[in-house]
């Protein structure tokens, strides 16, 4: 059996403040009346729908006002997660919204409900992540999420001197400097030495013709 009952209090998935509603007749009788989430539909009790339509749209304005604020800082922060992992980088487990929930409160102090985070699938893979979030019905913001391992990561020891690995590392080693002497371009010749190679110019030899022409004007 149904009963019409006026919702004092927002109720997801029911309604919220001042809504007519109809519920099965003992979820009203022992939840909602107990715990002053609604009242019957009474002469007296409609006369308090405005004033609770009032409050109710207070309530809206004040969440849609600090959802506004809190979308601007979200797009500014990168939230961080640190997750243990294999070998081979894969997760052990999953970073869900409730993780995501409470790294929000641990490092950026911020209390946000983690049905307001709307992950598709868990997170298996480090990386980062546009996670979308509904603040509010009509505010959506998104929020940067970088997933981390908490393993160090590993590097390539060296090899043990001796060990076929080093020996190999050696004759590598060697074959490349042998490569780069065989390429190194040939020195310039000395300039010096090319100067003392040049043979030297003939001197003139002296003309005895002016020493003639003396002689015959000497005869004259």
């Amino acid at each position: 059996m149904k009963t019409e009952v006026i919702l004092i209090q927002n109720i997801v998935g029911l309604g919220g403040e001042s809504d007519l509603v109809k519920v099965a007749a003992g979820y009203a009788r022992n939840y909602l009346f107990p715990q002053g989430l609604a009242v019957p539909v009474t002469g007296a009790n409609k006369r308090r729908i405005e004033a609770l339509k009032q409050r109710r749209a207070d309530r809206e304005a004040h969440e849609f006002n600090a959802m506004t604020e809190l979308t601007k800082s979200i797009s500014k922060l990168i939230a961080v997660i640190t997750v243990k992992t294999g070998d081979d980088g894969k997760l052990f487990g999953a970073v869900t919204s409730g993780m995501i929930a409470d790294q929000l409160k641990t490092q950026f102090d911020i209390i946000l409900d983690k049905k307001k985070i709307h992950l598709e699938h868990p997170i298996k893979q480090l990386g980062e992540y546009d996670v979308p979030l509904k603040l509010h019905h009509d505010v959506n913001s998104t929020l940067k999420l970088r997933i981390e391992s908490t393993n160090p990561v590993s590097t390539p020891a060296a090899p043990a001197p001796g060990s076929p690995e080093a020996r190999e590392d050696r004759r590598t080693e060697s074959r490349g400097h042998k490569r780069a002497q065989h390429e190194q371009p040939a020195e310039a010749p000395d300039k010096k030495a090319e100067t003392e190679r040049k043979p030297r110019a003939a001197k003139p030899e002296k003309s005895d013709k002016p020493a003639k022409r003396e002689k015959a004007e000497a005869a004259k």
